[in-house]
């Protein structure tokens, strides 16, 4: 085994170090008074009861999938033995990160508060570096996960060659990689539904009905919706990034596998190029969180400034230090590599500018829209829909971009067919480039919530009026780093499905060489299955526009993007009316609580929000993978192609558009609570209320899960790629 694999593990136990470090230091700090650690005991038990009741749903899920998988290698011989065991272990890892995460964010948010009221740097560092917690244990557990089982299978797999054992090892490698999505699939869309239902109902009925502040503690659903902070935008995006993060890494090792077989020392080195970019990804992202520092009295645009600061550091150095990890494992072509990986980075930093634009409210796009909450609720809905739909053509185009960039430098400058392997794996390499330094734009991403929270903890605990303007001020910014993080995790399955697409017609030839399938009659030609070159898979399976089984799979995926959202939308809309009518009956049956002489059942809101998450995410996860097992039997690998090409083009463009419009909507309504049109309780902040809830599942709920249901599909097909070969040959 190369040398310069072991600074993989290496750098798993520094990112799971710091991850320690900064939790213990986050600890060390006071949780402020008796009331603010009462507060935050609420919010702390209320996640921790709604995660144990998902993993026990979840864990029934992955026993049942894991014995059907054992079914399949052990019993039918269709399937690598080793794939039920990776399975579980993808997903263990993944919800192991999301509890991490959230168990941090739960005891950071008051020390939070706490430390706004001393300085705003104080807050913006303890509250960032809690975040980093969740980064650092993502990208920790990930690499290490990874590492564990290129160990393990590189000991014990065998085969006819060198170069078949480093192809089954990283295609069996990407069955850890489902495991790892069908948690952050429960995760998210669970998580969505429980945070959705309580913020929707906590603001409809406490801040435009009883025209009480958010954060309330007269408002039952209060605590419910930090709760759901917590479980929703950090439990379920950590779970969420953690399978963003592998993926990427193992769609390149297969693609790198596939790319250069015959060649087993190039194999190693494209294997292990996607690790070491990782690795050394770790290392910037400490230094980069590090960085990350403000001074007081601070807008909003100079704190984006600071946290820019961390982020962008961490991208150039990687930048610079891809050049000589090519050069260092031996590629003869290692600056063309450099460049692909340089081309997601840049697509990365770019979709982070855009989403910043269109959905803080320093900039117009949003302050347009708020302005437009003077004719009423009805032309903020209008013009969050139109301002979504506008942002999507900068990324696309971007990443279309960056597609091409990045296959063009990996196939030598050139677009011949000979070399779509090497194209492929430039693609796949771009978005590891674009996720390396996952460690601080996570930390970006989950500071958000333990913003939020911590000046829920202000409000409830009556604190100085300025402590909970400076959280404010901290939220706004966690509301675009939220989107900024979205719109990474959508980029990168971008590019990572486009691999996984190369992956599954990589699975389909072991598949063949299962079922005994030696050669493949491909016109006048007779290939031999193991040596059988992408394009000739093409060719033998017609994937092409003119095959009525890829066009009926195109508008399947397609559709599958738009039912999937309708679905979870749908979710929250039943949860949240549940939530509305549990709030109205407590305010008015509960005698007392608007005039603070009663203390509202928090724990009956908790209790809502819970059992509709639970009932709410079952179908549409399930959906997400019997719906490619069913293409797979019904219209065979063809039709998996095209599933897997419309719900990409779908879903990719979707995604953005929810998460921005629903982040442009949120920042509306906080311009507007800053003073302006009127300020909070107008009739300007109510319309922006509005657009809010409608923008509260497009952003935390359905938006983000499409990402990951692009990348599930994709690993569902190829883990089932032996049944498919099997009925259909």
């Amino acid at each position: 085994m190369n040398f310069l694999f072991y600074i993989v593990p290496a750098a798993s136990v520094i990112a799971l170090f710091f991850a320690w470090f900064f939790f213990h230091r986050m600890m060390r700090e006071s949780e402020g008074t008796v009331t603010m650690k009462e507060i935050a005991q609420y919010v702390r038990d209320g996640a921790m009861a709604y995660l144990k009741q998902q993993y026990k749903v979840v864990t029934i899920v992955f026993i049942a999938l894991a014995v059907f998988f054992a079914i399949l290698a052990y019993g039918f011989h269709i399937q690598n033995p080793w794939v039920p065991f990776a399975f579980l272990t993808g997903g263990f890892f993944s919800g192991l990160a999301g509890f991490i995460g959230m168990k941090t964010a739960t005891y950071a948010s008051a020390r939070t508060a706490n430390a706004v009221s001393k300085s705003l740097n104080s807050g913006l560092k303890l509250a960032f570096r809690s975040g980093a917690v969740m980064g650092l244990t993502v990208v920790g557990l990930g690499l290490l996960d990874i590492s564990i089982w290129y160990i393990i299978l590189n000991i014990f797999i065998t085969g006819p060659s060198e170069s078949q054992i480093l192809v089954t090892i990283t295609t069996t490698m990407l069955t850890f990689g489902m495991g790892a999505s069908t948690q952050a699939l429960f995760a998210r869309v669970g998580g969505g539904i429980y945070t959705k239902a309580a913020d929707v109902g906590a603001d409809l009925v406490g801040k435009v009905e009883a025209e009480i502040p958010e954060d309330d503690p007269r408002n039952p659903a209060t605590i419910a919706d930090n709760v759901g902070d917590n479980v929703g935008d950090v439990a379920g995006m950590g779970a969420d990034l953690y399978e963003s993060y592998c993926g990427s890494i193992l769609a390149t090792m297969a693609l790198g596998a596939s790319a250069f077989f015959g060649d087993p020392d190039g194999q190693t080195k494209a294997i292990l190029a996607p690790m070491c970019i990782a690795a050394i990804g770790v290392v910037l992202s400490i230094i980069g969180i590090f960085s990350v520092r403000t001074r007081e009295g601070a807008g909003l645009k100079q704190l984006l400034k600071s946290l820019s600061i961390g982020t962008n550091l961490s991208a150039c150095l990687i930048g610079v230090i891809t050049f000589a990890i090519f050069y260092v494992l031996g590629f003869d072509n290692w600056w063309q590599l450099s460049l692909s990986v340089i081309s997601g980075l840049a697509a990365g930093v770019i979709i982070g500018k855009v989403t910043e634009y269109y959905t803080s409210h320093s900039y117009k796009p949003t302050q347009k829209l708020a302005e437009s909450s003077q004719t009423g609720s009805a032309t903020v809905i209008i013009g969050g829909v139109g301002l979504g739909m506008i942002s999507t053509a900068i990324p696309v185009i971007t990443i279309a971009v960056a597609i091409i960039m990045s296959y063009f430098c990996a196939a030598g400058f050139t677009f011949d067919p000979a070399n779509i392997s090497y194209g492929l794996y430039g693609i796949s390499i771009a978005a590891v480039g674009m996720l390396s330094t996952l460690g601080i734009t996570l930390a970006t991403d989950a500071y958000g919530p333990i913003a939020d929270n911590a000046g829920g903890n202000a409000q409830m605990s009556e604190l100085d009026p300025k402590v909970r303007e400076s959280t404010d001020i901290l939220d706004a910014l966690g509301n675009t780093t939220a989107a900024t993080g979205k719109g990474f995790a959508i980029g990168s399955a971008a590019l990572t499905a486009l691999a996984l697409l190369a992956s599954y017609i990589e699975e389909i030839k072991i598949g063949l060489v299962r079922i005994g399938t030696t050669a493949l009659h491909i016109g006048d030609r007779i290939v031999d299955v193991t040596t059988a070159s992408i394009p000739d898979m093409v060719d033998y399976y017609q994937l092409n526009l003119m095959n009525p089984r890829v066009l009926a799979g195109i508008f399947i995926g397609a559709m599958m993007a738009f039912l999937f959202c309708g679905l979870t939308m749908n979710a929250v809309g039943r949860a949240a009316q549940k939530m509305v009518t549990e709030v109205r009956r407590q305010f008015r049956e509960i005698a007392g609580i608007l005039e603070g002489k009663q203390r509202p059942d928090y724990a009956r809101c908790v209790e809502i929000s819970t059992k509709a998450a639970q009932h709410e995410m079952v179908f549409p996860s399930l959906l997400a993978i019997i719906a490619p097992i069913l293409v797979g039997v019904i219209l065979g690998e063809a039709g998996v192609i095209g599933l897997l090409t419309g719900g990409l083009g779908a879903g990719f463009v979707l995604a953005i558009f929810l998460a921005n419009s629903g982040g442009a909507w949120d920042n509306a309504k906080k311009y507007v609570e800053d003073g302006h049109f009127g300020g909070k309780n107008s009739e300007c902040h109510k319309a922006t209320i509005v657009g809010d809830t409608v923008g509260d599942p497009f952003k935390d709920t359905s938006g983000p899960s499409l990402n990951i249901l692009i990348k599930l599909m994709s690993m569902v097909s190829i883990v089932m790629a032996g049944l498919t070969v099997l009925i259909h040959g």
